[in-house]
């Protein structure tokens, strides 16, 4: 196996950070500083991690977690402020979050210590889709801008793949379809949106919702690949099982 990847499957953080710390000259086998992430590895080896040798392979596990605004999407932060992974109190093992959602976001994100898995989910080619319910500013959302989001929006980084992009409703809409998890979205006005994209950019869908003139007042994600945020609570948090996980995996590989 190579030595990135057993890094990953050993949980000490997903594999292209193990390459990173590889990189870094923190990782030895038998004594041996390595920077090599393709180093072949296996059980006989002795692999050391700033002077720490690894224990044999955790059980994975993940974690599907309500994240509040305010709670950020990261394992530590320097400042002391709250972080995701404080959601999950009790867990022995070393959990990473899975993809970006930011400070001002609520919504569904993973926890897990499984590197592959995580790499399946975030990797751009892999596409996995995330679906987002936005309330936005800027009055009613016109025909334009609906099209624009589905044919891709011009940002500073690039153009954006194609959005799949619904109307859920607003003052005067009363729409049925947004459900219970974007009733406290509607309460507080401006008309609400259903976004599904396929890249994982820093803050995408609010500079997507800004650069065609709604900019975005309040964000949840709803949906990551086929695992649903349904009725879990904010801050709160549940272990997936075997079934979910591979599925997971499946639309991680495209299948």
């Amino acid at each position: 196996m190579r030595l990135a990847k057993h890094l990953a499957h050993a949980g000490i953080a997903s594999r292209r950070a193990a390459e990173g710390l590889i990189a870094q000259g923190r990782v030895r086998v038998d004594g041996e500083l390595v920077r090599d992430p393709a180093r072949d590895v296996d059980g006989h080896n002795r692999v050391e991690v700033d002077g720490r040798p690894l224990a044999g392979p955790e059980a994975r596990v993940v974690y599907a977690v309500h994240k509040p605004v305010g709670v950020l999407a990261t394992a530590r932060d320097p400042h002391g402020r709250p972080t995701v992974v404080e959601l999950v109190p009790g867990e022995s093992r070393r959990l990473y979050p899975v993809g970006r959602l930011d400070a001002d976001s609520s919504g569904l994100i993973l926890l897990t210590n499984d590197g592959e898995l995580a790499n399946l989910l975030t990797h751009p080619r892999h596409e996995v889709p995330k679906t987002y319910r936005v309330r936005v500013a800027g009055g009613p959302v016109g025909e334009r801008a609906l099209s624009a989001l589905r044919t891709g929006v011009e940002l500073e980084d690039g153009p954006t793949a194609p959005a799949r992009v619904r109307r859920l409703g607003g003052p005067g809409r009363g729409s049925k379809s947004a459900g219970k998890s974007s009733s406290a979205i509607r309460e507080r006005g401006g008309e609400e949106l259903e976004l599904t994209i396929r890249e994982g950019r820093n803050r995408q869908v609010r500079r997507m919702c800004e650069a065609v003139g709604h900019p975005v007042l309040a964000l949840r994600r709803v949906a990551f690949g086929p695992l649903r945020l349904g009725d879990l609570p904010a801050g709160a948090h549940r272990r997936l099982g075997e079934a979910e996980v591979e599925d997971l995996r499946r639309v991680g590989r495209g299948l």
